[in-house]
């Protein structure tokens, strides 16, 4: 919570892992359970994305930068991560695509 006050969130944002036809699997499910608990305990609205292919994007976009598979490692979390929360805002200003084609167009 503190780390959500020095940055004045407003909104956490989660990557929600879905199955590739878009089912909840136990990977997701485990994810929704944590939700739960961290509306309860940060005071802050939670909401979950999917986060399907980000994975995969992230590699893309660390190898077009040309950035060493060893070095890529330390990053792809983190690229992922950005993807996710771009992929949100960007369907929360009101495109047309749905989120896992806006992960796609990445």
């Amino acid at each position: 919570m503190d780390l959500a006050k020095e940055w004045e969130a407003e909104i956490l944002v989660v990557g929600l892992p879905r199955s590739l036809d878009g089912d909840l699997g136990p990977a997701a499910k485990n994810i929704i359970q944590e939700v739960e608990l961290l509306q309860r305990n940060i005071g802050l609205p939670v909401e979950t994305f999917d986060e399907r292919f980000t994975t995969v994007t992230a590699r893309q976009v660390l190898r077009d930068q040309g950035i060493p598979e060893k070095e890529q490692k330390d990053l792809i979390d983190q690229v992922a991560a950005s993807i996710i929360l771009q992929t949100w805002l960007d369907y929360k200003k009101g495109s047309s695509l749905s989120p896992s084609e806006m992960n796609n167009e990445l």
